[in-house]
């Protein structure tokens, strides 16, 4: 009886598969591809088409006189709905493109983000019912973007998730790929330059998306300058200073991140775990979405040991209390990351809403590790005041790189 017989070489070579495949399954996949302008863009729709002049008069009419004879251009104005990722999930939001018509060369894309803002209806996308002043960016020559952020516009649904890093970098990051997807399906022709501008709460975001996109190639995008104004760039180091102080001008602000980081990080821990009667119980309805920054500091007391409970308020003051809530806001802060790009920060000597020893502390890190930045102080200027000198000084050097 003859016996059937498998060659010797032939069982190597198949064990030798066998194994080649075992390896492969239990190989980790490769980190997924960072998703394109055309995976993230939605729509846009026309909103507003603003002659030059109507610019012009809207910045005398806000404050912004000075910047009114810089408006060059009439700018056509598109509501941009997108898709950005929040909390591992895909959502749509929101943000206002201006396209200065007419430019005699391709104009420079540049992302401005806002200041913190309590009001729904104060959505950059709602414009023309609302102004915000970036928009005259694309009335002197730029492609302008500027995006409601998480928890406005489209995404109102979300209660913004405030100072968070992450949802900060990606809601502009994701605009950016989105708009410039959509300009090259319009045939609409940019320069190579990328600009980010941002004060107050804006100021922290535009640092949030320049490290963003500093440390993550896949985005495949190159910034060519940044200016940042009055950013809470160190969060646990302005906490501790509101500790040792008598008095804090924008009470509505220690509101919102409380709010903000207990819902955004589900703490559910009740309000009167942090704030005194009758606070705790008004805090939810100032910041609904229909107050504004003066009707909520209005509402509250300047005195922090008089606005927070008298254990939360102790636990601030401590080395080990509160240690969550002190580990998220290390971990929204800018304390290890350093600048690659031309980089310009900006902070009034006065601000009593964002101490101005946060971007001190800041400009003295990045440069300790020779990064390419610049402090300009504003001898005098409080939180209001100081965005008008700083974009005064932002524009022409803006202007000067985009050659």
């Amino acid at each position: 009886m003859k016996t059937n017989t498998t060659p010797r070489s032939v069982l190597l070579l198949l064990w030798l598969l066998l194994w080649l495949a075992g390896c492969q399954h239990t190989r980790e996949d490769p980190q997924p591809a960072a998703a394109t302008g055309k995976d993230l863009f939605v729509s846009a729709t026309q909103v507003a088409a603003t002659p030059k002049a109507t610019l012009q008069a809207l910045a005398t009419l806000s404050g912004f006189g000075s910047y009114a004879s810089l408006v060059q251009y009439d700018v056509v104005f598109y509501k941009v709905v997108y898709k950005t990722t929040f909390q591992g999930k895909e959502i749509q939001v929101s943000g206002l493109l201006g396209i200065p018509q007419n430019t005699p060369m391709p104009p420079a894309l540049l992302s401005a983000q806002h200041g913190t803002m309590f009001r729904q209806a104060d959505s950059p996308s709602n414009y023309p019912n609302t102004f915000s002043g970036f928009e005259l960016f694309a009335g002197i020559g730029f492609a302008t973007i500027i995006p409601d952020f998480i928890g406005y516009g489209d995404s109102q649904s979300i209660f913004h998730p405030y100072y968070d890093q992450a949802a900060s970098a990606a809601t502009v990051v994701d605009m950016i790929k989105a708009t410039q997807y959509y300009l090259e399906t319009q045939q609409v022709a940019l320069s190579k330059h990328l600009f980010l501008v941002g004060y107050s709460e804006g100021g922290y975001v535009t640092m949030a998306a320049q490290k963003e996109i500093e440390t993550n190639a896949a985005h495949n995008l190159t910034l060519t300058a940044v200016a940042a104004g009055a950013g809470g760039y160190d969060l646990l180091g302005m906490l501790s200073t509101i500790t040792t102080v008598p008095s804090y001008a924008t009470p509505s602000f220690l509101a919102f991140i409380v709010q903000a980081y207990d819902i955004t990080y589900a703490w559910n821990r009740p309000l009167t775990d942090f704030f005194q009667a009758p606070y705790a119980a008004a805090i939810p309805g100032l910041l609904d979405g229909t107050k504004t920054r003066e009707q909520i500091d209005a509402a509250l007391t300047t005195d922090p040991a008089a606005l927070f409970t008298p254990t939360f308020y102790a636990n601030l003051k401590s080395s080990t209390g509160e240690t969550v809530l002190k580990q998220k806001l290390l971990d929204n802060s800018f304390l290890t990351w350093v600048p690659q790009t031309p980089t310009r920060l900006f902070h009034g000597t006065a601000d009593q809403s964002v101490f101005y020893q946060t971007s001190e502390s800041t400009y003295n890190r990045f440069k300790a590790a020779n990064a390419p930045v610049e402090f300009y102080p504003i001898p005098g200027g409080n939180h209001q005041t100081s965005v008008a000198p700083m974009m005064l000084n932002v524009l022409p050097w803006l202007q000067s790189l985009d050659k």
